[in-house]
Formats: structure tokens, sequence, C-alpha cells
């Protein structure tokens, strides 16, 4: 960088039009890029943007969730593109990192984070922008892919397992024995969580493991006595 200043003021006396300015100028685009390229940050960038998308569709595709969140998705990915540029301008420059570590200490975050797992792909993102920032791109291209094959094998095995799920229904008193029996029949494993009995009628919770959520529900209306059943998905929770 500082042959080509001096080779930009040699040829600038060279024309006779050497002011202040110019060198002034040539000093603050040779400060600018003494450390970094142009075309490393570009590359930077481009790593980043392609290991957070798949981060972001990783997430989309495993999600287990009643609600997805387009958002999260998009803040896995400026987790990453904002990461990668940070660690690259610290580098080794030990000031930068003391400033850095301060102006985190004093950040508040505020969200509530309600899955654990949504707090594990931030993890993750944050990690692909510090080692893309590193510049260690071989690396960080097998760490996006061998915790995108695990996580796809891990969210393969829990769609082969029950889920859990909370059975609410509404029914004649009389009719509770012949439920007894079907939740016996039909259910493995499953809990009465509460029960009331009012005078039109009673309402049971039910905590149950279900691999086919439509047959108990059909299951439950087919008894004579029951007026309705719901059944509804357990989020963050062990049933049974």
């Amino acid at each position: 960088m500082e042959d080509e200043r001096m080779g930009i003021m040699a040829q600038t006396a060279s024309t006779g039009q050497l002011t202040k300015s110019d060198i002034a100028l040539s000093g603050w685009w040779s400060d600018q890029f003494a450390r970094i390229l142009p075309e490393d940050v570009v590359l930077v960038l481009i790593f980043a943007l392609i290991s957070s998308v798949i981060v972001s569709l990783v997430y989309r595709k495993t999600y287990r969730g009643v609600l997805y969140n387009p958002t999260f998705s998009t803040t896995l990915i400026l987790l990453t593109l904002v990461t990668a540029p940070v660690v690259m301008a610290i580098g080794s420059n030990v000031a930068l990192s003391m400033g850095m570590v301060g102006a985190l200490s004093i950040v508040r975050f505020r969200t509530a984070v309600k899955d654990p797992i949504d707090t594990a792909y931030m993890f993750w993102s944050i990690t692909m922008g510090i080692l893309i920032g590193s510049r260690l791109y071989i690396i960080s291209l097998i760490v996006v892919a061998t915790i995108t094959v695990i996580m796809i094998l891990m969210s393969f095995i829990r769609m082969r397992t029950n889920e859990n799920y909370l059975l609410v229904l509404h029914y004649d008193p009389a009719a509770e024995q012949e439920i007894n029996a079907e939740l016996h029949r039909g259910v493995r494993n499953y809990r009465v969580r509460s029960k009331t009995i009012t005078r039109s009628g009673a309402e049971m919770t039910v905590d149950l493991r279900l691999s086919q959520r439509a047959d108990i529900v059909s299951h439950m209306l087919d008894i004579q006595g029951v007026y309705d059943a719901t059944l509804v998905a357990v989020q963050n929770e062990t049933a049974v």
C-alpha cells in the first residue's frame, strides 16, 4: 500500500498537480485498506450470507412448534452477517477487542426466547460469523455442513417418535367408564391432569402420547355421551 501511495504521489507530482488534498486523500485510502482489502470484505459477506441462509433453512425445516415465526429466521441471517465483519475488523487488535467486550457487557436483551433450541440456533449463527470473520472458510463450511446433517437426522428421529398432546373432553359423567376403557385400549401412556364435574356435564383433561392424533378424537366422539373432544399439541413439556 505504501508503494501504491508513493506511486500516486509521484504520478501527480509529474503532472504538476500535487496538492495537500491529493496527499490526504491517498493517505486516507491507504489507511482504510491497510489491513483489510475490499475483496476480502466481499468474500466474507458472501460466505456469511451462504452459511446464514443454510442455518435459517435448517431452522425452518426442523421447526416443530405450533406457530413458525419468519422474523426469527431473518434474525439468524443478520446475526451472521453482523458478526463476521465485526470479527474481521477486530482481528488481533487488543484495544478493539476490549472495547467490543465492554460494549456488549452493557447491552440488555429483553426479548424472551421461549424455546431453548432457538438460543442454540442463535449461537450457531454467531459461531458461523466468528469463523467466517476469522477467514476460516473451509472450517466454517465443514461446521455448517456437519451441524446441518445432525439437526436433520435428529428431526427425522423426532418425527418417528410419539408426541405429547392434551386431550380435552366434555361429556356426560355416565360415559366416563367407556372413556377410560377407550384410553386404556388406544393409548399406551396417559395421565389425567384435571377433571371437573358440574350439573351440566363433566370436563376431563388428559396428558397422552400419540403417533396418530386423529384416531383418538374420532374414537372418543363415537362414545355415547361425549359432547366434544379437543386435542392440543404440548410444546416444551414432558406430558407423561
